[in-house]
């Protein structure tokens, strides 16, 4: 986004002073005729910057130059790197915080980028949670929230898949995660760092003491290890199906990016019905059954013979249930 860029600029130049427009054109990724563009519109806006020639030339602000922002609060400032979620800000609890902040942002800007800055507003929305699904609710996400700005441990009780369902945990809580509308707490757990879903926490009760939250732990890279190792145990096994040229599209809408993208990497050429066989990584037995279910009779289960006979049997099933409903006397 231009706007972006022309405010990337301005930042550039007042934390690192002379700057040349090849310098600026790389870090920005772009070209160096784009840079005197912006530069130029930089100057329409009234911003005091010039340019020297020569090798030792480049362009920097007037001494003494900077950008205000006017009158941002503590909470404010930090509500910024919100600003791109606000329904997960809004569920922090940081919702008119956020909007404060845009506006106070807003006015500090000069007017070309205020008006693209709107124009983005108004042309741009991010919707985080998926299709079908609404947001979940998680009662506890402000005390836990609180709980990881404070370097708080707290006491939980969980809800979790395997039994006993419901355990207590004392947890040191590093971060939060959302994605696709769902908060995830990472957390210590006695020697181990673990992922607990927000929603399935059923009591919380913050303690008195506190953590060293470790400085080199990085949140990000925590995430993107545990998705990594999230797919890899997802991949327990491997089925062989057949697609209708409709099963192919109802994929992409039904299935995992993991299945589609090796449906894809693995489809041979349809054969003399049109259909596609492709292989794709299965978590078990019973998952898929569903799984593959949901494309009714666009998709046919060739291996494991377990997968398909589980299949089969469950399509009898629905068949004999709907046949009964169809003989059965209207008002029986």
């Amino acid at each position: 986004m231009r706007a972006s860029r022309l405010v990337s600029i301005l930042l550039l130049l007042q934390t690192r002073g002379r700057m040349t427009a090849r310098e600026l054109a790389d870090r920005l990724e772009v070209s160096v005729r784009t840079i005197y563009r912006d530069v130029e519109s930089l100057h329409s806006a009234g911003i005091p910057l010039y340019g020297d020639a020569g090798p030792n030339g480049g362009y920097q602000l007037l001494a003494g130059y900077r950008t205000r922002l006017t009158g941002l609060t503590g909470d404010e400032a930090e509500s910024l790197f919100l600003a791109g979620l606000p329904g997960p800000a809004a569920e922090l609890g940081l919702g008119a915080v956020v909007t404060a902040a845009q506006l106070k942002l807003m006015a500090a800007l000069p007017v070309e980028l205020r008006d693209r800055a709107g124009r983005i507003q108004e042309r741009f929305h991010l919707d985080a949670p998926t299709w079908y699904r609404d947001q979940e609710p998680a009662t506890h996400l402000p005390a836990v929230a609180d709980a990881v700005w404070n370097e708080r441990v707290i006491q939980v009780r969980y809800r979790r898949w395997k039994a006993p369902q419901e355990v207590d945990r004392r947890l040191e809580p590093y971060g939060l995660v959302v994605k696709a509308g769902r908060w995830y707490l990472v957390a210590r757990s006695g020697d181990r760092v673990r992922t607990y879903r927000v929603s399935q926490i059923l009591a919380l009760h913050p303690l008195p003491e506190h953590f060293a939250r470790p400085g080199g732990f990085d949140l990000a890279a925590y995430w993107q290890a545990y998705l990594a190792d999230f797919e890899e145990r997802l991949r327990r096994g491997e089925a062989v199906v057949r697609l209708s040229p409709r099963g192919l599209e109802l994929l992409g809408n039904l299935m995992t990016p993991g299945v589609v993208a090796a449906a894809r990497a693995s489809a041979e050429p349809p054969d003399a019905e049109g259909w596609t066989r492709v292989t794709v990584p299965i978590e078990s037995v019973g998952h898929a059954t569903g799984e593959f279910l949901r494309l009714g009779d666009e998709a046919e289960v060739v291996a494991p013979d377990e997968l398909r006979r589980a299949v089969a049997a469950t399509a009898a099933a629905l068949a004999r249930r709907y046949h009964r409903d169809a003989i059965r006397p209207a008002g029986a």
